[in-house]
C-alpha cells in the first residue's frame, strides 16, 4: 500500500515554508479514495451528510403546508404576500449562510463547518416554534436559512471528497433528491398536527417546526463518525492524519466487503498552503474556467426559479384555486415523484454521462412545465398535481445536477466556496424573486377568480430550465467517472507544478552561467 510522502530538496528533506509547516508533498490519496469498492462505510457518509437535504425539504413543505393556519388567528395571522416573503427571508439566509460558511468551510475544514451548520439550523427550527408575531418569524426563517444554505456549502464538498469516482454522479443526484423524502414526511405528518380534531390549531403548526429539530439531533448523532475529508486535509499540511483516516477507511471497507485492495500508482504533488486568497479564488472561477462558470449559473437559476416559485407556494395554489382544504396527501404524491425521478435517473449520470443527461432534464421539465401553464384553467387537483408529477420527475434529477456540477468542475480549494457562490446567485435570482412574484399572482388572480394569472411564473420557470438545458450541450463537462483532480487541477498542484518549471528555468540558466 502506498503512502503520502514529501517531495524534497536534493538531501532528501520537505522543502517548508518558514515556521508554517507546509511544505511540497506527493500523494497517492485521491486515487486510493477513487479505487474504493462500495461498502456499509459509505453508506454511513450517505446517512450522516445527505440527511441536510431531507431537513431542508421538511421545512419548505411544512412552511407551504401551513400556509392556510399562519394566515389565521391560531395562527401569526400572515397574508399571502406575506407567505412569499417569509418563503424569500428564508431562502435569502441559505444564501448569505452558503457564502459566509461556504467560504469558512474551504479555510477550516469540512468537518467543522458541517457540525456548526447543522447547530444553526436547530437554533432556528426550534425558536420558529416560538414564534408570536410576523416579525419574529421572519427573523427565526432567516437563521433556519443560514443553517441549511451553509449545509449546502460544507456537505455537498464532503460527499464529492469522499464518495468514489465511478459513483459519485448516482450518488450526488440521489442524496440530493432526498430533499424530496424530506418534503413527503413534511406533507404527511402535518395531515394530523393541522387536525384540529386531533391537535389544538394554535399547538399544532409549532409541533410541526419540532419535527426538523429532532430528525437534526439524530442527524448530528450520526455526523460525529464522518471523517474530515482526507482531500483537504493533506493540502493544508495535515498529511499524516490525512494517512490515518485513509488507512482507517481502507481497512473498514476490505473488512466490510471481504476483498483485497490493489494498490495504485496514480499520485498528485501539491504545494500545501492554509488558504487561498479571495482574489485567487476570483480569477480562478472567472478567469481559468468561465465557460464552466456560466453553465453553473444558468443552472442554479433555472432550478432555484422553478422550484422555489412552484413548490413554495403549490400549497397555497391548491387550497386559494381548487378548494383543498387538507394539501398534504397532494405534496406528498408530488415530492414522491421527485424523489423517483431523482433515484432512478441518477445512476444515468455515471452511465450516459453528464452532458447528455443535464441537457435532456433541463429541457424536457421545462417544455412540460410550459405546457401545464397552457392548460392550467382546465386543471383540477388531482391533474396539476398528476402534471407536477411527471414535470419535476425529470426536474429533480436536474435540479440536483447543478448541485453535482458546481461541486465537481472547480479545483478543489475553491470547491465548496464555488458551490455557495452559485447556489446564493442563483438562488437570489431564481428563489428569491420566485415566491415574491408567486405570491403577488396568486393575489392578483384571487382577486379576478381565475387561476389562469399564474401562468406566467410558469412560463418564466420553463424558458429558465429549457436555457440551462441549452447551455449544457454547449458548455457542459464529461466528468463522469474521472477523479475530481483530474477534472479541474487543484490551485496546490498547479502551484507545485509553477514551482518545478522554475526550478527547470534556473538550472538551464545556472548551465548556461557556467558554460559562458
Amino acid at each position: 500500500m502506498s503512502t503520502t510522502t514529501r517531495r524534497g530538496t536534493d538531501d532528501g528533506r520537505a522543502r517548508k515554508e518558514p515556521g508554517d509547516g507546509l511544505g511540497t508533498i506527493t500523494t497517492d490519496i485521491p486515487a486510493r479514495m477513487d479505487r474504493l469498492p462500495w461498502a456499509r462505510w459509505h453508506w454511513m457518509i450517505v446517512i450522516g451528510l445527505g440527511t441536510v437535504w431531507v431537513l431542508d425539504g421538511l421545512e419548505v413543505t411544512i412552511v407551504g403546508n401551513l400556509s392556510e393556519v399562519l394566515k389565521s388567528s391560531d395562527g401569526l395571522g400572515l397574508t399571502s404576500s406575506q407567505i412569499g416573503v417569509a418563503g424569500a427571508v428564508y431562502v435569502t439566509g441559505s444564501c448569505l449562510g452558503a457564502l459566509v460558511f461556504g467560504q469558512l468551510t474551504d479555510r477550516f475544514g469540512r468537518k467543522r463547518l458541517f457540525i456548526i451548520t447543522l447547530l444553526t439550523y436547530l437554533l432556528g427550527t426550534v425558536l420558529t416554534a416560538f414564534s408570536m408575531n410576523p416579525l419574529y418569524y421572519f427573523a427565526m426563517r432567516f437563521v433556519t436559512g443560514l443553517g441549511i444554505g451553509g449545509e449546502y456549502a460544507a456537505v455537498n464538498s464532503a460527499v464529492d471528497e469522499l464518495i468514489p469516482a465511478r459513483y459519485r454522479g448516482r450518488i450526488d443526484i440521489t442524496i440530493n433528491g432526498s430533499y424530496w423524502l424530506g418534503a413527503a414526511a413534511g406533507a404527511l405528518v402535518t395531515i394530523p398536527l393541522l387536525d384540529p380534531a386531533l391537535v389544538p390549531a394554535g399547538l399544532g403548526w409549532r409541533l410541526c417546526f419540532g419535527l426538523g429539530a429532532a430528525l437534526g439531533l439524530a442527524v448530528l448523532f450520526v455526523r460525529r463518525h464522518v471523517p474530515e475529508s482526507p482531500r483537504w486535509l493533506f493540502i493544508h499540511g495535515r498529511q499524516e492524519e490525512s494517512e490515518t483516516i485513509v488507512r482507517s477507511v481502507e481497512d473498514t471497507v476490505a473488512r466490510e466487503t471481504g476483498s483485497e485492495l490493489e494498490p495504485v500508482e496514480t499520485t498528485i504533488t501539491v504545494k500545501q498552503r492554509h488558504t487561498v486568497g479571495l482574489a485567487r479564488i476570483a480569477r480562478t472561477v472567472l478567469r481559468d474556467y468561465p465557460r464552466r462558470t456560466v453553465l453553473c449559473l444558468f443552472l442554479f437559476v433555472g432550478q432555484a426559479f422553478l422550484y422555489n416559485a412552484f413548490f413554495f407556494t403549490y400549497g397555497d395554489t391548491l387550497q386559494t384555486f381548487l378548494d383543498v382544504d387538507q394539501t398534504g396527501a397532494y405534496l406528498a404524491a408530488f415530492a414522491l415523484s421527485n424523489f423517483v425521478g431523482a433515484l432512478a435517473l441518477g445512476p444515468l449520470f455515471d452511465k450516459v454521462g453528464r452532458v447528455r443527461m443535464i441537457s435532456g432534464t433541463y429541457i424536457v421539465s421545462g417544455v412540460l412545465l410550459a405546457v401545464a401553464g397552457l392548460r392550467l384553467d382546465s386543471l383540477t387537483a388531482l391533474s396539476l398535481t398528476a402534471f407536477g408529477m411527471v414535470v419535476f420527475f425529470f426536474a429533480s434529477a436536474g435540479a440536483s445536477s447543478a448541485y453535482l456540477t458546481a461541486s465537481e468542475v472547480f479545483p478543489m480549494e475553491t470547491r465548496a466556496l464555488c458551490i455557495a457562490l452559485f447556489y446564493a446567485v442563483g438562488t437570489a435570482v431564481g428563489g428569491i424573486t420566485g415566491p415574491l412574484l408567486f405570491g403577488r399572482l396568486i393575489e392578483s388572480a384571487e382577486s379576478a377568480g381565475d387561476i389562469g394569472g399564474i401562468a406566467v411564473g410558469y412560463y418564466i420557470g420553463a424558458g429558465l430550465m429549457v436555457a440551462g438545458g441549452v447551455v449544457a450541450i454547449f458548455l457542459g463537462v464529461g466528468a463522469e467517472r474521472k477523479s475530481l483532480e483530474d477534472i479541474a487541477t487543484p490551485l496546490t498542484a498547479q502551484d507545485a507544478q509553477d514551482d518545478q518549471d522554475d526550478e527547470a528555468t534556473q538550472g538551464t540558466r545556472g548551465t548556461q552561467d557556467d558554460g559562458r
